[in-house]
């Protein structure tokens, strides 16, 4: 079963992506929620219409997300938080808190574009992945220290 995606949902697609799906997800969660509609011919061409009506306005985000990702090339961060004696995190480092650190360097960068290889539990170093666009994508080394 074909449909088009009408949010980005995570491990299936982005936005207006057409997808296969199994029939019994895609007609009993996927387009009762309105996170789909149904990959009809018509639906299509309106979809192909729309999509090329924001071709412009996606190139300019594009290239705003390129800025932004030039601009966060050599960057580290250092997130200070509880820990105990042997270098364990009381709790975890978040998206929150690296966009934050982020927000204080100048950059905005929402949390839910955010996301970690490894959580940051321990007193270390991490990389976070900042996902800017569907094409630009940028990791961020992150030092976490202990107060």
């Amino acid at each position: 079963m074909e449909v088009i995606l009408k949010q980005d949902i995570k491990n299936l697609g982005e936005k207006d992506d057409v997808v296969n799906v199994k029939p019994g997800y895609g007609r009993n969660f996927l387009i009762p929620k309105g996170f789909a509609s149904m990959a009809t011919e018509s639906a299509r061409k309106v979809l192909a219409e729309n999509l090329k009506q924001a071709a412009f306005k996606q190139e300019k985000i594009r290239k705003d997300a390129d800025a932004i990702a030039a601009r966060l090339e050599g960057i580290t961060l250092t997130i200070g938080a509880k820990a105990g004696e042997s270098g364990k995190i009381f709790g975890a480092i978040n998206t929150i808190q690296v966009s934050d650190a982020l927000k204080k360097q100048g950059f905005e960068v929402d949390r839910r574009k955010i996301t970690f290889d490894a959580d940051p539990k321990f007193v270390g170093d991490y990389v976070a992945n900042l996902n800017l666009h569907k094409e630009v994508k940028v990791k961020i080394p992150f030092t976490v220290v202990a107060e």
